[in-house]
């Protein structure tokens, strides 16, 4: 039997196979109006045809809490009815085809307000369609970008109160996990690293503070997620930035990323999804196939929390094998899934598994 076809269970709840679909910024929701934020056809169909593929666990792109908290203006959001009904549609499908339906919950912060990548996506003004960001301190993410405004304590309040509120409008629309997204520079992570927060509050300076925030809103999210049903975190495990001790402001660090772990776990976080940087515009990523999973296996070995590896998986011996080996219990396939909807079907042939096919497609398994 295939590793990374064995089911995982994550409190009451079963997920078919370790192959899950990573969060994934589709840009094609309305700018504007009524259908701001709202998911259509495209979003039905590019995650449904992944549930298709055989696809465990598909976890819908960024989805903000408010609509400042968008990564641009084309991004989906969950803080209205309009929005909530329609994602029940896309929750349905994929339950119908056996995949687990997950919905990240996002602040992009002083990364917000952004064009689509295809257009350059350069800070977006507001008098263009824009709006003023906001982060820990009023510092700009890279030369270019605008000064963002630093948050009050009562604005953070606010915003631990919307992913409380989005939280509950994702259960209603029938997802049955939730994911933080405390990741890739955007909100919560800017409150993480020394890098961007530069705050002398409860919320800044030590560890401890500068994780508050993150706590703080997985306690809010858990609240109102059932006991039953897991709540997961997206963290970056380091900033790529080299640990300076004369500099306390180098950054984030993957010993920054087990001590989180730890607390996280205390908080009622069933899972963490490692991945790594997006708070520095000019680290250097060493990219290779499977570069980030050391860092997830080091939260696993370290600590008692279930992890998840992501980043230039791309192969289902590679996949298998982080999973045969214990370096993570599940892989989060991005671009490969983008390629190739059907992944998972065919790495269970090339692994002896059993692929999920549904009855239409029966005649050509």
């Amino acid at each position: 039997m295939s590793a990374l076809f064995e089911p995982l269970t994550l409190r009451n709840l079963t997920i078919p196979n370790r192959v899950w679909m990573t969060p994934m910024c589709q840009y094609s929701a309305a700018a504007d109006g009524p259908e701001q934020g709202v998911p259509h056809d495209w979003h039905v169909v590019h995650q449904g045809a992944r549930a298709v593929g055989g696809t465990g666990l598909i976890i819908t792109e960024a989805t903000a809490v408010t609509p400042e908290g968008r990564i641009s203006p084309y991004d989906l959001g969950l803080w209205n009815d309009r929005q909530q009904q329609a994602f029940t549609r896309i929750t349905s499908f994929l339950r119908e085809h056996g995949a687990v339906p997950g919905v990240q919950l996002a602040h992009a912060g002083r990364k917000a307000s952004t064009d689509r990548p295809w257009t350059g996506g350069k800070p977006v003004a507001p008098q263009d369609g824009g709006w003023q960001t906001v982060a820990p301190s009023a510092v700009p993410f890279a030369d270019g970008h605008p000064t963002p405004t630093e948050l009050s304590t009562g604005q953070i309040a606010e915003i631990v109160a919307a992913f409380a509120a989005s939280a509950r409008r994702a259960l209603a629309a029938g997802f049955q996990v939730a994911e933080v997204h405390g990741a890739h520079g955007y909100l919560i992570h800017q409150f993480l690293s020394p890098h961007s927060n530069h705050r002398t509050d409860a919320y800044g300076g030590s560890a401890a503070n500068r994780m508050r925030l993150a706590l703080e809103v997985v306690d809010a999210v858990r609240e109102v997620w059932p006991d039953e049903l897991p709540v997961l975190f997206r963290v970056s495990a380091t900033d790529w930035l080299a640990e300076d001790a004369e500099d306390p402001r180098t950054g984030w660090t993957a010993d920054d990323t087990v001590l989180l772990a730890k607390e996280l776990l205390a908080h009622g976080v069933d899972l963490l999804d490692v991945s790594t940087g997006g708070n520095v515009s000019h680290a250097r990523i060493p990219l290779r196939p499977g570069y980030q999973v050391p860092f997830a296996a080091r939260v696993k070995a370290e600590t008692d929390l279930p992890v998840s590896a992501v980043g230039l998986i791309t192969e289902p011996a590679q996949a298998e094998e982080i999973i045969a080996s214990g370096q993570a219990d599940a892989v989060m396939l991005g671009r490969e899934l983008l390629r190739d909807p059907y992944w998972p079907n065919r790495a269970a042939r090339e692994l002896g598994a059993q692929p999920r096919w549904p009855h239409q497609y029966h005649r050509a398994v």
